[in-house]
């Protein structure tokens, strides 16, 4: 099982991923995504909201890789595997849609949806924790908090 508990835990708490691509002509391409969910053992599904060039892309070239952070606490993933283009009329599309309209409730309309095969993971995390290992998630947080100026 590629997406572990720790690795849907991480997904649930990030509110974007940014998802790679790369053109016939080896150019990447780099879009943030709002919308996406794990999908099974070893899926991510991603709402097509307005990406004609990551869906051209995947159709060129189905090498992805996908990766969150969780903003405050500063860690995350890093996947790569193989993605294809799920169109409306296709079977699957209707389960993979529900699941999303959860997140959208029904506010962003979809025409495709990128699904996503994992083949490798990998953790990110901050540079801090490896240069300090006494650093905790909750020192990161509060460091976080005061960088980028939260309150609470």
């Amino acid at each position: 099982m590629m997406l572990t508990k720790k690795v849907r835990a991480s997904i649930d708490n990030s509110v974007l991923c940014w998802l790679a691509t790369v053109s016939n002509q080896g150019i990447p391409n780099v879009s943030p995504k709002e919308v996406f969910k794990y999908y099974g053992d070893d899926k991510i599904i991603v709402a097509n909201i307005a990406s004609p060039q990551t869906k051209k892309n995947i159709e060129n070239n189905k090498n992805v890789c996908i990766s969150f952070i969780d903003i405050l606490i500063q860690k995350g993933f890093q996947l790569k595997g193989t993605a294809r283009v799920i169109n409306k009329m296709s079977v699957e599309f209707k389960n993979m849609e529900a699941e999303l309209l959860k997140i959208t409730k029904g506010k962003f309309p979809f025409l495709t949806i990128f699904e996503i095969t994992i083949t490798t993971v990998k953790p990110i995390i901050a540079p801090k924790y490896i240069l300090y290992p006494e650093t905790t998630e909750k020192d990161q947080i509060e460091s976080a908090k005061q960088t980028y100026g939260f309150s609470g």
